[in-house]
């Protein structure tokens, strides 16, 4: 069956460059349901799990269904391709099985993370995974059956079978794949073991959102404050220095009693990691991951030499923050607390859904049709609730519409993550409205650019709508805080993903001393201790203990690409016409209809390149220097001479 099209928002990533962007205490008008079972939670904020079946009951029987369809696979292995329409028969009857499979999947795992206690969604996502391994071990022989058919005869069915083309582009990228391909009985095999290799993944997901008993602070005033993340999330903002320096100390050292727990389930996924790319005779994982999506390793390597090479621009930013924090030295914690001196105010979910609107606008009716359905159709879970995981989504669902996760708090930040979900939604409808189901999810390297894309405009209009330098400021920092946290973070995350696959991959293991040594290595470089930008700190070094997405091989660096193609892509929507939309729009429509960089050139922006990674710092660079000329006006700068 599919994969599941969930995509891990960048906004789960950002607690301490790791977890979802800062909370403040919640004011009066935003609700607090953190702490409410989820029964409890008003309908209105939570999405509607019943569009994709009634019920449970209903679920089951369609896992009963299925489960049937997927028996009948076992008599179709046998001439299935002797001509062009029995070709079709068998993958349009495939197309079925893993269509319905992904609405059932899906639900289980909606239901799930909204309530990670329930042990009986957990066991509704088992009950889904066995029959997705039955599917891909029953269909293990149409990879070889296709690569045995040969070129020449494909390109004679395709043009004799009109229902063939929906999977032409598939078939082209199996037949690609010939060097790196299984036979039917490896296959088998591979199909089997996966039943079990998403463990790692899993239980450290459980220790760090369930499990792991919270350490408990003493604020400055007294306050005692057990942090769960929510509380970290929301603490780590303090005004105060202090209580920002304890919060980080308890929550950093308390995952630290865990971090040889941690490097064990780290060194068995890369492990696993690299026996995958191994099997499918790739010589690293690195190249086994980008070759599906036809990308040069060298992409991932210039993204990290590139963003290494400019690193003065967020030493720039981190010095602004000192300046503005009035603070004698600057360390990591710091980086949390907004410096920019104003009060900031909430956005009730209302005023958030018509600053979006607003922002969207240049991207015509159609698009606006989308988001105004999104919020009227209950596509999004809004609040955090008590056993809700952490961090934001967005999932697509072909034939459904798409659902969003969110842990809204009512700042800025929060209305710049919902923007950022709604541009994964709005990515799959459009998607899905225009592709064969075959070819409608589109890749996971175009994943993060219509989400950054929504960020950029709505910065845009917020900047538009905010005359006062203090509002000015502030929607700055909070728009560069996230350019932070996904160029230069993400990257320095990527740096360290490729030091744990290359240790791997010699042979040695991943214990807790070397990824607490090479993450301080890694975090040393890009923050800028070592140039004395920022105070160093070991108690950062067990932040990697904290990062799920290291458990999807080669994923943060696409946060960084995703990020410098919707900047370029941004600029050419707001600065041209018609004919700049109607090239974004297309490429919200192509899917997974080409490779990813085929279709961003036809957007206009070449990957392959540093230069649009160069004009995305540049524009970092040019909006901290905006804030320092925004700030130089404030009274509190004058007050520094």
């Amino acid at each position: 069956m599919r994969p599941s099209s969930s995509i891990p928002c960048l906004a789960a990533l950002l607690c301490a460059g790791i977890l979802p962007a800062a909370q403040a205490a919640a004011d009066p008008v935003i609700p607090d349901y953190s702490q409410t079972e989820r029964s409890q939670v008003p309908d209105e904020f939570k999405f509607r799990v019943e569009d994709l079946f009634i019920n449970e009951a209903a679920w089951r029987a369609e896992l009963v269904a299925l489960a049937k369809l997927i028996a009948a696979l076992d008599g179709m292995a046998k001439d299935w391709t002797a001509t062009p329409g029995q070709t079709a028969d068998l993958l349009e009857f495939i197309s079925t099985i893993n269509e319905r499979g992904e609405r059932l999947e899906n639900y289980a795992r909606l239901l799930s993370d909204m309530d990670l206690s329930n042990p009986e969604f957990a066991r509704m996502q088992t009950e889904y995974q066995n029959l997705a391994v039955d599917v891909g071990a029953k269909t293990t022989f149409v990879v070889p059956d296709i690569l045995l058919l040969g070129r020449e005869k494909v390109d004679a069915y395709l043009k004799a079978e009109p229902r063939l083309a929906p999977y032409r582009f598939p078939l082209e990228k199996i037949l690609r794949n010939k060097d790196h391909s299984l036979s039917q009985a490896e296959a088998s095999v591979v199909a089997q073991v996966r039943l079990f290799t998403d463990t790692a993944p899993k239980v450290s997901g459980l220790l760090n959102d369930v499990d792991i008993p919270r350490a408990e602070v003493t604020l400055a005033d007294g306050t005692k404050v057990l942090l769960n993340q929510h509380n970290f999330l929301k603490y780590r903002v303090s005004k105060n220095p202090a209580d920002r320096r304890v919060v980080a100390d308890a929550y950093w050292n308390n995952l630290r009693k865990y971090d040889n727990t941690f490097a064990a389930l780290l060194d068995g996924e890369m492990k696993k990691q690299t026996a995958f790319a191994r099997i499918l005779k790739f010589p690293n994982c690195l190249d086994a991951t980008l070759f599906e999506n036809d990308i040069s390793p060298e992409v991932y390597r210039n993204v990290i030499k590139t963003v290494r090479a400019n690193l003065a621009p967020l030493h720039r930013f981190f010095k602004l923050k000192q300046r503005m924090l009035g603070l004698a030295e600057f360390n990591y914690y710091d980086i949390y607390a907004p410096g920019a001196p104003s009060v900031e105010k909430p956005y009730t979910y209302q005023e958030s859904q018509q600053l979006i609107l607003a922002a969207m606008a240049p991207l015509g009716g159609e698009y606006a049709r989308g988001l105004q359905r999104a919020f009227a159709e209950r596509w999004i879970d809004l609040y955090p609730n008590k056993g809700k995981q952490s961090g934001g989504y967005s999932t697509g669902i072909y034939g459904a519409h798409p659902y969003i996760k969110m842990n809204y708090s009512g700042r800025y930040d929060d209305v710049s993550v919902l923007a950022h979900e709604l541009g994964h939604a709005m990515h799959a409808l459009f998607s899905n409205a225009a592709q064969p189901f075959a070819t409608a999810e589109y890749p996971i390297f175009l994943a993060e650019i219509a989400s950054t894309f929504n960020e950029n405009l709505l910065l845009n209009e917020a900047l538009k709508s905010g005359t006062d330098d203090r509002e000015k400021l502030r929607l700055l920092e909070s728009y560069l805080e996230r350019m932070r946290g996904t160029i230069y973070a993400q990257t320095m995350y990527a740096d360290f993903e490729l030091a744990m696959h290359e240790r791997v991959e010699q042979g040695l293991p991943l214990t807790a001393s070397w990824l607490e040594s090479t993450w301080l290595e890694k975090f040393n470089c890009y923050m800028g201790t070592d140039q004395g930008v920022m105070k160093k700190d070991d108690t950062m070094s067990v932040q990697w203990a904290a990062i799920p997405h290291f458990f999807r091989p080669y994923y943060v660096f696409q946060y960084v690409t995703g990020m410098v193609a919707s900047s370029a892509l941004a600029e050419a929507v707001t600065q041209g016409g018609e004919p700049e939309v109607n090239r974004y729009l297309t490429m919200l429509r192509a899917g997974g209809s080409k490779f990813p960089l085929d279709i961003l050139r036809d957007a206009g922006v070449d990957m392959s390149k540093p230069g649009p990674i160069e004009a995305a710092i540049r524009q970092f660079d040019r909006l901290v220097a905006e804030m320092e000329t925004l700030y130089t006006r404030l009274p509190e700068a004058a007050a520094e001479k």
